[in-house]
């Protein structure tokens, strides 16, 4: 995941400071620099750098603290404080109304993923109950428009564009009118894809800007385009009124930092970003929650969120009552993976804990695996998913799965083998009653229950029992 690697650094130099014995200049500078160095080195511009690094120095002043502060509590707030200043220029984006024509237009550099982008971006308002519609200005690239066509068709969205007309600020302006004349209130138009040195593709996009007077622009940018966003994105901003930011392909292994610089660049918010080429891989972004994750500081409320989506609502307390009473089949098992998948990467979850990272997550859970069990269990007769008698899977059943399958003998043994811990753990929550108002902090079996799941390396994280049951606390504040 983008910026994982630069969240691991950061929080690996603030864990240095929290085991220093006494906190004092020389250990803050050490979480600085360490801090400074893995930002340059993920792209990050360095005057924004210096820049949040003079500003921590001038909030955290050590020798006028008074005796009793919390030293590293303060130089933690102060860290997180730059980090969310740096990605949040203090004003909101222009938000669309229902009801009302609004258009946004979509500027980037070449292959940042701005097509798809737009698209994204219609089928998120759509589902909203917004009325969008898709126009193509794009005539630069070849099979530009008909991308837009193929993915418009596929999310239903209504679509503009032309083969033949060369003039993109011709086929703007068509394609709004005619929108209009249908009562859509959310109007997109796509332009082509260019970069600061091409001047004639920057006055074409005054041009359309111009005719079609946009109410929002949205800058598209590639998580991976490294050193070179400030100047990109500076050169985007001084031709067009950019007004937000949209990050892509967040999903990739590449650096991430100039993201952080685009935002400086065009003091506009980021709103969304792309995390894969499908159509839900489409996040609204939060800067204190994102920046909470990056430092290992998780994300309980979002986390809360996600856990609610892992089972949906009408089916909660059916899903509740069946555990409390202990009964948990492979079929149940086959659902909760599911829907873990479909909620996002698992790695998400594990960066929303509190003193974990997205790169800490354990390899015995990663989605590939969880992939092979589903594909063992989709061998399975209702009967055997149904059934929560391991007896019942005798040799010649483990065989036929693993050939139905195409797996083998042991990836079947593997499965049961989940299974039989998962009934254990669930065997656990036997007679569990969680309260009316979903309060875990004070709810003892809970806390049991989770001290007994975690190892005791991930419990050690979260400093002990006593720091878990400080994390249940927060949890049922956050429900």
């Amino acid at each position: 995941m983008v910026l994982a690697e630069l969240g691991g650094r950061i929080t690996h130099a603030i864990h240095q400071m929290r085991n220093v014995t006494v906190i004092d200049e020389k250990a803050m500078n050490e979480c600085l620099n360490e801090i400074t160095r893995a930002l340059l080195q993920s792209d990050v511009s360095f005057s924004l750098v210096k820049e949040m690094q003079t500003n921590i120095k001038k909030i955290v002043n050590l020798q006028h603290l008074a005796a009793g502060h919390n030293k590293r509590r303060i130089i933690e707030q102060a860290i997180f404080g730059e980090l969310c200043k740096m990605l949040d220029p203090g004003k909101p984006a222009f938000a669309p109304k229902k009801a009302k024509p609004s258009i946004v237009m979509f500027v980037g550099l070449q292959g940042a993923g701005k097509t798809t982008t737009c698209t994204k971006y219609a089928y998120y308002h759509q589902k909203k109950g917004y009325k969008p519609g898709l126009v193509c200005a794009d005539t630069y690239r070849a099979g530009a428009f008909d991308q837009l066509k193929q993915n418009a068709t596929k999310a239903k969205i209504p679509f503009y564009g032309s083969y033949t007309e060369s003039d993109p600020v011709k086929i703007a302006v068509e394609g709004v009118d005619r929108f209009k004349k249908e009562k859509c209130d959310l109007i997109i138009v796509d332009t082509s894809g260019r970069h600061k040195q091409e001047a004639s593709l920057f006055e074409e996009m005054r041009q359309v800007a111009e005719a079609t007077k946009p109410d929002l622009v949205i800058f598209v940018m590639d998580s991976s385009i490294g050193q070179a966003a400030f100047d990109q994105a500076q050169a985007f901003k001084q031709s067009v009124a950019v007004g937000a930011v949209i990050i892509t392909k967040m999903d990739g292994h590449a650096k991430g930092g100039g993201a952080l610089s685009a935002v400086a660049a065009t003091k506009s918010p980021v709103i969304f970003i792309g995390t894969g080429e499908h159509m839900n891989q489409f996040e609204v972004f939060d800067v204190k929650p994102f920046v909470r994750r990056l430092l290992g500081m998780g994300d309980l409320s979002g986390l809360v969120d996600k856990l609610q989506d892992v089972v949906p609502k009408d089916q909660q307390a059916e899903y509740l009552e069946k555990i409390s009473k202990g009964n948990f089949s492979m079929r149940m098992m086959y659902d909760q993976y599911q829907s873990c998948l479909n909620s996002g990467p698992l790695n998400q979850f594990y960066s929303m804990l509190p003193g974990m990272s997205a790169q800490m997550m354990p390899e015995g859970e990663s989605e590939s695996k969880i992939k092979r069990y589903m594909t063992v269990m989709d061998s399975m007769t209702n009967e055997e998913l149904d059934s929560s008698n391991l007896k019942a899977f005798n040799e010649s059943r483990i065989i036929r799965i693993a050939r139905g399958s195409g797996r083998i003998v042991r990836d079947v043994m593997e499965v049961l083998e989940q299974y039989k811990r998962m009934t254990k753990l669930f065997s656990n929550v036997k007679g569990l009653k969680m309260l009316k108002n979903g309060d875990m902090s004070s709810n003892k079996s809970a806390q049991q229950l989770m001290s007994k799941v975690m190892s005791p390396q991930m419990l050690q994280q979260f400093g002990g029992m006593g720091g878990l049951q400080n994390l249940m606390s927060q949890m049922g504040a956050n429900i």
